[in-house]
């Protein structure tokens, strides 16, 4: 019997494997919503770890670990600050980095590209956005409380598609699509609600920094600068710029995102018969036998197919999906752990949910998102500006209006920016927490009643 070799045995091992990947491989809006999906399950789990070490003898472990001093620079320049803050405002701007290529991709190419189609979910996130601080400054006017109005604007993507994820193929592909359009500009919104109302003083010296590096990341793009490189240098300094003078540094993320390149070097049709070209030179060297790594006219062959697919990608579509995942189940359960540690008194639990902040926040999470995205949806379509998505219906809004009122990571975010009252701090997150429970639950029962079960 004639021995096989070693890259034959591997072929063999895993042919079948490799095969089944391919069969299953995503579009980028699979790829994005199954990512958000399993991240939601993730952030849930760590939210009870959270609250489970909050509520323990390990909290004054916990809060000594987030309030740890880290410094990074040299003796004559350094910023020193807690672990809390570096997670909040340094980590959370690769949070902000992704959300705003999100938002650039949807609207150059996704859900808000149609104006038509894109009207039913910018209406909804609008009124989404508007009934809940209206309702929050109803319940908190003439107090100073009354900042916290930004706060149940917020819908969390990951957590609203993991209670989606729950429900599976019963929900309409085309309903996905309008949770993720009416979260992605609620995330737009909430992003220039932060850069309007929850900015501190400006030093204009560190502004007229910013603006510089702003310039660079424009000029860059202009360039054609295609490498993720000269991005990810002048991001850093406007984040920078940011964090001195008084703007928020995470809405760094988002600005830097917006002037990533999105357009394709090359057309579909000579990237195909170029592709042709390498795949015939590739097959006419034959010797199989050897394995790649010793075969250095294939390899050279690889390299310029790798090439052409960069081309063809664009840098935007490139870095959105090497950074998601890291974002979705690194970055984010981080920062719930970092901040869904609540603890809660019993004893006053009772007066807690009925203070004004408490109750403004839940009943804007779920009384406000659920009016004000159902009202504004039903509007534009009376007024024939936008259509339903194919296969749903306003029941199915109904119940994606609900899923919107789980406000958790952006709500808490702004949340931290709105109140420096601890008080108030530790109301409002206890709010978020009660309702962001409720709008998934609530969400989950309509969206239950108003789908049929599909055969496997």
């Amino acid at each position: 019997m004639k021995e096989e070799n070693s890259e034959g045995c591997i072929n063999r091992f895993f042919g079948n494997s490799i095969e089944r990947s391919f069969k299953q491989a995503l579009t980028p809006f699979e790829e994005f919503v199954h990512a958000e999906a399993s991240s939601g399950i993730l952030l849930m789990v760590c939210t009870v770890a959270a609250m489970f070490i909050a509520n323990s003898a390990l909290l004054p472990l916990y809060e000594s670990i987030l309030q740890t001093k880290i410094t990074i620079g040299t003796d004559s320049y350094n910023i020193s600050h807690s672990l809390h803050h570096w997670i909040n405002d340094g980590l959370m701007a690769l949070f902000f980095f992704t959300v705003g290529l999100e938002i650039k991709r949807e609207i150059l190419v996704g859900e808000l590209a149609d104006r038509k189609q894109a009207m039913l979910p910018i209406a909804g996130a609008i009124g989404g956005m508007v009934v809940p601080a209206l309702i929050y400054v109803a319940l908190n006017f003439g107090t100073d409380a009354i900042d916290g109005w930004g706060v149940p604007m917020a819908t969390d993507i990951a957590f609203a598609l993991g209670v989606l994820a729950i429900l599976g193929k019963r929900i309409p592909k085309a309903l996905i699509g309008f949770l993720l359009a009416l979260a992605i500009v609620d995330d737009l919104g909430a992003v220039l609600v932060i850069a309007a109302f929850y900015t501190d003083q400006i030093n204009m010296f560190a502004l007229g920094f910013t603006g510089v590096a702003l310039l660079c990341l424009i000029l860059s793009n202009i360039a054609g600068i295609r490498r993720p490189l000269p991005y990810i240098v002048f991001g850093l300094l406007l984040w920078l710029g940011m964090l001195e003078s008084g703007i928020h540094a995470t809405l760094a993320g988002v600005i830097t995102a917006l002037t990533v390149p999105a357009n394709s070097l090359c057309s579909s049709e000579p990237f195909v018969r170029r592709m042709r070209q390498l795949n015939s030179k590739y097959e006419a060297l034959g010797d199989n036998k050897l394995h790649i790594m010793q075969n250095a006219e294939k390899q050279k062959v690889l390299q310029s197919m790798e090439n052409f697919v960069h081309c063809m990608e664009s840098p935007l579509q490139r870095m959105e999906h090497k950074l998601h995942i890291w974002v979705s189940f690194l970055i984010i359960p981080i920062f719930a752990l970092a901040n869904a540690g609540i603890p809660i008194e019993i004893a006053t639990l009772g007066a807690t949910l009925a203070h004004p902040v408490t109750l403004g926040v839940i009943a804007g999470l779920i009384g406000g998102k659920l009016i004000g995205i159902l009202f504004f949806c039903w509007l534009v379509l009376k007024l024939g500006w936008s259509r339903l998505p194919q296969g749903v219906n306003m029941q199915q809004i109904a119940g994606v209006s609900l899923l919107a009122g789980i406000g958790f990571t952006m709500s808490i975010f702004i949340a931290g920016l709105a109140f420096s009252n601890e008080q108030y701090l530790l109301n409002a997150k206890i709010g978020i927490l009660v309702a962001s429970l409720l709008a998934g639950i609530g969400g989950y029962i309509a969206l239950l009643l108003s789908t049929k079960k599909v055969e496997q």
